[in-house]
């Protein structure tokens, strides 16, 4: 179990940043064998290839949090040594206290009792949790979880050279996506979508059984059945 009362934003940002992430990872994977490098000071989290250093992708991280196996417990980035006060952080810091989060609002959270016998493991979903949170909050994407020794991961929003997203790309990408990722609500993980993207979205009717996304690239229509789940995306012109 993750910090449950932050779930409900993973949950409405989780099809968005699967498909930013799935954007990052191709990016990166274009470089093949590859390292990633941080240099606070100048401002960059970079992935560089190791056949051809030339061969990079460079990237502005900003710090969200840090999450501990020695401490057991996470440390938001506004409240770290190392991080900024007035950061980008501090934006979920300020949600949580516009919204009675604590979780959010709080400089350092303990890790729940039912964290499992995998703590590796328990702490990657954490860092996972936290980077889809964020991207919620701020409009920021993707993110990178970075480990930086003795268990503990550090997790980034980064502002990367990638094209944003239209729904073309989503169009393309959403039935390999959607294949291994499990949406509690995909009404609202679609609307979420087009928030964070900029599309412009209608639903179909009163029963929301429909909606239209629509950007400079194209339209398409995301169908969904009674328990809101994805049961078809109709777009003419877009897939071929």
């Amino acid at each position: 179990m993750t910090f449950a009362a932050l779930q409900p934003l993973a949950d409405r940002a989780a099809f968005f940043v699967a498909l930013r992430q799935d954007a990052l990872t191709t990016a990166v994977d274009a470089l093949g064998e590859h390292r990633w490098d941080a240099d606070m000071a100048a401002g960059t989290l970079t992935f560089t290839a190791n056949a051809n250093p030339a061969h990079q992708v460079v990237t502005r991280p900003h710090l969200i949090a840090t999450i501990a196996p020695g401490p057991r417990s996470l440390l938001w980035a506004w409240a770290h040594p190392q991080g900024d006060a007035q950061g980008v952080a501090a934006q979920l810091r300020d949600y949580g206290t516009q919204y009675d989060i604590a979780e959010l609002s709080r400089s350092e959270l303990a890790f729940p009792e039912d964290t499992g016998s995998d703590l590796d493991e328990w702490i990657a979903q954490v860092a996972h949790q936290i980077g889809t949170v964020a991207v919620e909050i701020t409009g920021r994407s993707p993110y990178y979880s970075a480990p930086i020794g003795g268990g503990t991961r550090a997790v980034f929003v980064l502002d990367a050279p990638l094209a944003p997203l239209t729904v073309q790309d989503a169009v393309i990408s959403a039935p390999r996506i959607l294949s291994g990722l499990a949406l509690s609500d995909a009404r609202s993980a679609v609307w979420d979508a087009a928030r964070l993207a900029g599309w412009n979205l209608q639903w179909t009717d009163e029963a929301f059984s429909g909606a239209i996304v629509t950007d400079a690239s194209g339209s398409a229509t995301f169908r969904f059945d009674e328990q809101a789940r994805i049961v078809g995306i109709e777009a003419p012109g877009l897939t071929g």
